[in-house]
């Protein structure tokens, strides 16, 4: 399923657009990672297992890694 398609599916659900949905998941994603009081060595441990291209993943970044591990749970 496209990135699109998820946010859209979000978005109609809640009555928002598709820009509001990625935008909160980021500030969330933002939050998690910049927040002192969510900063612990565990915490830092797994949010370093995400792939991203900066400091923080995006959106999609996340929702891929969460994906796939999911799905590589389940087999």
């Amino acid at each position: 399923m496209s990135m699109r398609r998820i946010y859209r599916k979000v978005a109609k659900k809640y009555g928002v657009t598709l820009k509001e949905v990625r935008q909160e998941i980021q500030t969330c994603i933002t939050e998690a990672y910049t927040d002192p009081l969510n900063q612990n060595e565990i915490t830092r441990a797994y949010q370093k297992r995400v792939p991203c291209k900066g400091e923080i993943p995006t959106p999609e970044e996340l929702i891929r890694y969460l994906a796939r591990k999911e799905t590589q749970e389940k087999q």
